[in-house]
């Protein structure tokens, strides 16, 4: 193979780039500096070697080849003879092909003025898609050289404007080249190919969306994916999955409307002992409890109360009811005797709703050995863990679709077994609530 054939590894471009005698540097070809140039012919015609001055000026001639180094020296030699020092100089930048013989007629002015109008508002359309800046932010907003090719494509086939390809491709700023190279047959290649890959990617992505009914965000996603089917995608791969086949995550609503009815007078409160403390390190110390109500049916309402380990996440016991007497908070406080795990400090922390400051209430808890702790009023701050799983509860269920209260409870019992063993959590080490806690208990 001829030394000129042999082509430059990326290794070997990176370091002739360094030499600063060298412009740039391509798989085939070195361009160097018009300094180097004028140094060569000056050295060259005091009797040195070729091959002496680019070893001197620190260029690797058994890299650069013998033939290069032979022909390079007599292109510029020859330039020289021709026009002096000014043939050695590289005239690409300014020289950028064949100048116009011409004026524009007016009908080609007018042409060129309705193709930029109609580039404009594809743009402005693109732009009006895609911009969530609100109306104050001054930020500007850029497109990906891409999308300005597609733009560029979209309003020449509309339009019929195929001999404008240069003029609407200098408007966008982009190259005439890069506009022809992606929509090239290897261009077009690549793109199928990657429409297809996605395609693969979405069908696994909405196998975890819709594990065990449950819909699911991003994160639970990557999760599910994790735990479930050992697959690991980035997180970054499956929201771009997710927003380009719309896939989209249910979205929590604040409710306006009151949740629990004031304490009366003769009902006691406690302090807030826990102070917003719910991680401290093991399981079964920390329990939250709250009550909420849940619309199915026509209308009808039911009502869910809980009690939560905040170490772990789990639910550890639960109550449906069609009342919100006192009972409900009583028979899941009954259901909470089973685990055999809690601590011998173990405290429960409520809102000070009636449930909870009521008598026969705080004398259970009492009777279990439990201590009890209250949220300041009007603070679901204080019982943040307890109102988010509530929250994730009402996105993730399917309340709204059931008839009869048998089916509500057999909904919740389906999804308190799935929240429990299966649906994997962020701050847990990805993994479901009573995992953790054997992990926990494991380490202890």
């Amino acid at each position: 193979m001829n030394v000129t054939e042999r082509l430059f590894t990326l290794k070997e471009q990176a370091r002739l780039q360094c030499n600063p005698n060298v412009q740039a540097v391509s798989d085939k070809s070195i361009t160097y500096t018009d300094e180097f140039k004028r140094h060569f012919i000056s050295e060259n015609e005091k009797g040195k070697l070729p091959r002496d001055i680019f070893e001197e000026a620190g260029l690797d001639a058994d890299l650069i080849g013998a033939v290069r180094i032979k022909s390079a020296g007599k292109r510029w030699r020859a330039a020289y003879r021709k026009s002096g020092v000014e043939g050695l100089q590289d005239t690409r930048k300014t020289n950028s092909g064949r100048p116009s013989e011409r004026d524009l007629t007016s009908e080609e002015k007018i042409e060129r003025l309705e193709a930029k109008n109609r580039l404009l508002q594809a743009e402005n359309e693109l732009l009006k898609k895609r911009s969530t800046r609100k109306a104050d932010d001054e930020k500007e907003i850029t497109i990906q050289t891409t999308l300005k090719y597609e733009l560029i494509n979209f309003t020449i086939q509309k339009y019929k404007l195929a001999r404008l390809v240069s003029y609407l491709c200098e408007l966008m700023e982009v190259s005439r080249s890069g506009y022809y190279r992606h929509f090239g047959e290897k261009s077009k290649q690549k793109r199928a190919a990657r429409e297809q890959a996605d395609e693969v990617v979405k069908e696994i992505i909405l196998k975890a969306y819709h594990f065990r009914g449950r819909k699911k965000g991003a994160r639970q996603i990557k999760m599910t994916l994790e735990n479930q089917y050992g697959i690991t995608y980035n997180l970054k791969r499956i929201r771009r999955i997710m927003k380009k086949f719309d896939i989209i995550c249910p979205i929590r609503k604040a409710n306006p409307a009151r949740r629990m009815a004031k304490a009366t007078k003769e009902h006691r409160t406690c302090e807030n002992t826990l102070q917003r403390e719910f991680k401290q390190g093991v399981a079964g110390k920390v329990l939250l409890t709250d009550i909420t109500y849940l619309t199915y049916g026509n209308g009808k309402r039911a009502y869910l109360s809980t009690i939560k380990d905040a170490q772990t996440n789990e639910i550890l016991a639960y109550e449906v009811s069609s009342s919100l007497g006192l009972e409900i908070a009583m028979n899941t406080l009954r259901k909470l005797k089973k685990h055999r795990h809690l601590m011998t400090d173990a405290f429960i922390h409520s809102d000070q709703g009636f449930h909870y400051t009521n008598p026969k209430y705080q004398a259970a808890v009492k009777k279990m050995g439990l201590g009890q702790s209250m949220s300041r009023r009007g603070n679901c701050w204080d019982n943040a863990p307890q109102e988010s799983f509530f929250g994730h509860f009402k996105d993730e269920t399917n309340i709204k679709d059931c008839e009869t209260m048998e089916e509500v409870r057999r909904e919740i019992k389906s999804y308190m077994t799935y929240y429990n063993h299966y649906r994997g959590q962020w701050n847990l080490k990805k993994l479901p609530p009573a995992e953790y806690r054997r992990q926990l208990q494991q380490a202890a």
